[in-house]
């Protein structure tokens, strides 16, 4: 739950779930909401899916998938599960081998459907495969793959039919007494896969998984899933979630991250809340932003960071944030701390200055964190 008593209207609160593990990662419950990402590299090529995993953990992604399709993608995992600072999922289709051969290996989740991996025979084999190992599983139902008699039952892709092939995968689990499973019913096209998942919300207790799928690239994919997963999440739905982009998986777990900040549900790193600039402005407030974004990655201590061309709405945010930057005149600008007027700065210096007085207020909060917990 996002709880502000102060301001009640930012709320959320968050659909009851069943609480599973994926690796060392709690996924439902009151956990907070895991991002994952997926690599996509060859799968059997150790060091280039390592170094995404870790370029992606770095970030902020709490869980990665690994698609295995093949037996060297199997077998390569287990020195990319060992290596891992994530969980690794591994995302199967139709080859029942190769979740068996995923679970021990050393996978934290199998991301199958049931439904599609052969007999109750092959079924039982990857059940008992994932408990021996301590695996958890996602049925992931997907829009464009829905089950024939499903497309002639209903005609097309619909909510209907994307939950009940859910619910029809979720009983061949509960079936052979498995229960450490998590779902998902992605679609492409947003009002459907939103559809799908309030109506999945209320149809099961198992976490459930958000996502929009092959949304596009950088900027149309980040659109559609705002605009998907912010309203389901603001909704209270959603335990997990993976932001699919054509692009790389460092921007999915960027976006996600931004996604639940937003929605005050997850905090990490600097928030910059900055204007578009104008005609006002008293420095070049774009290219400002875009160098501090990169200057101040490395941050993973939650705080805010307005930067505002002049002095209209400036001092205004600035009061709302750790530190702030207001554009002035005679090329300077008022640096805020804690709200309050500070001192000022020269435009040419304000960027190393801002890094400076950021990374010594992360560095503040972190050991006030520390001796708290002590």
């Amino acid at each position: 739950m996002s709880h502000n008593p102060i301001r009640p209207w930012r709320n959320i609160d968050r659909r009851k779930s069943r609480r599973i593990m994926v690796g060392n990662v709690p996924v439902g419950g009151d956990a907070p909401i895991s991002v994952q990402t997926m690599t996509n590299t060859d799968s059997s090529d150790v060091k280039a899916t390592l170094d995404q995993i870790i370029r992606a953990a770095d970030v902020g992604a709490d869980i990665v998938r690994v698609s295995t399709p093949d037996q060297s993608s199997t077998a390569a995992l287990r020195e990319i599960c060992r290596e891992s600072p994530v969980p690794i999922v591994a995302d199967i289709h139709f080859h029942y081998k190769r979740a068996i051969e995923a679970a021990e290996a050393g996978a934290a989740c199998l991301r199958i459907n049931p439904g599609n991996i052969g007999d109750a025979t092959r079924v039982r084999e990857v059940i008992k495969a994932a408990r021996d190992h301590g695996c958890s599983i996602r049925i992931g139902v997907n829009a464009g793959s829905l089950e024939k008699h499903l497309l002639e039952k209903y005609g097309e892709p619909c909510p209907d039919a994307m939950v009940e092939s859910g619910l029809d995968h979720i009983r061949i689990l509960q079936d052979n007494d498995f229960h450490e499973f998590k779902i998902s019913v992605k679609a492409s096209d947003v009002f459907l896969a939103a559809a799908a998942y309030q109506q999945l919300a209320e149809a099961t207790d198992a976490p459930i998984h958000l996502g929009i799928t092959e949304a596009g690239g950088l900027t149309a994919g980040t659109v559609k899933s705002a605009i998907g997963l912010g309203n389901l999440l603001w909704m209270g739905i959603g335990d997990t979630i993976r932001v699919s982009l054509s692009a790389d998986p460092v921007e999915e777990v960027k976006v996600g991250f931004e996604i639940l900040k937003s929605l005050g549900l997850r905090t990490r790193g600097v928030q910059i809340i900055s204007c578009p600039s104008c005609a006002r402005q008293g420095f070049d407030v774009i290219r400002t932003v875009e160098t501090l974004e990169k200057r101040l990655e490395h941050i993973k201590t939650p705080m805010s960071l307005s930067i505002i061309g002049c002095v209209v709405n400036g001092p205004g945010e600035a009061l709302m944030t750790d530190i702030g930057f207001t554009g002035g005149g005679a090329g300077a600008g008022m640096v805020y701390l804690a709200g309050k007027q500070d001192h000022k700065m020269t435009n040419d210096q304000m960027v190393d200055h801002i890094v400076e007085l950021v990374e010594k207020r992360a560095a503040e909060l972190e050991t006030a964190r520390s001796e708290a917990a002590e």
